[in-house]
């Protein structure tokens, strides 16, 4: 049985794909069904659903694929067929950072998604570690988000993602000094 609840279709949709007209002619979206980052050691570091999944086949969904990726031999493809899907998968350091997607999917094109997002947290961490993404884990989900929307690569910038960020942090330092100063003002209010 695979994880994925029953959805009703319309005639000539596909499960998990988006199709685009252009011209009279159909293209492949990518869609992605989730993102897993996982420790060597079999940790989840970090975890993105794009597809329904209940908390019990969640919890199935890592601890099998943890398991299968974790324990292959490092010389194997980073491609694994699973229940009906493919898994993509590339190591950097300690971490395995791993893409859910349907059979047809470009094995290549989820690979590169992989490097960059992985080279936008190495720009906006310097040298990221897992402890990095350990502590600042909140920072690394506004990036995946900024790179992938729905399950759809939707911003291919590095420099457009890095700057979206910078302004999503200024909003909060800007939202915590007026937090603060509201609370000064109710502060010498009640005195």
């Amino acid at each position: 049985m695979s994880g994925f609840s029953a959805q009703p279709r319309a005639h000539g949709e596909e499960r998990g794909c988006e199709r685009e007209r252009d011209s009279g002619r159909e293209e492949r979206v990518l869609k992605i069904h989730f993102v897993l980052l996982i420790s060597r050691q079999g940790k989840v570091r970090l975890t993105k659903w794009y597809s329904p999944y209940s908390q019990k086949e969640r919890s199935k969904v890592i601890r099998e694929l943890s398991g299968e990726i974790i324990s292959r031999a490092p010389k194997l493809c980073n491609f694994v067929e699973w229940r009906g899907f493919q898994v993509v998968y590339k190591r950097y350091a300690s971490l395995y950072f791993c893409i859910c997607n349907d059979k047809e999917d470009n094995e290549l094109e989820t690979l590169a998604i992989i490097h960059h997002y992985v080279e936008t947290l190495d720009r906006y961490f310097g040298s990221v570690c897992e402890l990095d993404l350990i502590f600042n884990f909140h920072k690394a989900y506004f990036i995946l988000d900024e790179i992938l929307l729905a399950g759809a690569m939707q911003e291919t910038s590095k420099r457009t993602t890095l700057r979206l960020i910078g302004a999503q942090e200024d909003l909060v330092e800007a939202v915590k000094e007026e937090a603060s100063s509201l609370s000064n003002i109710i502060a010498q209010a009640t005195k």
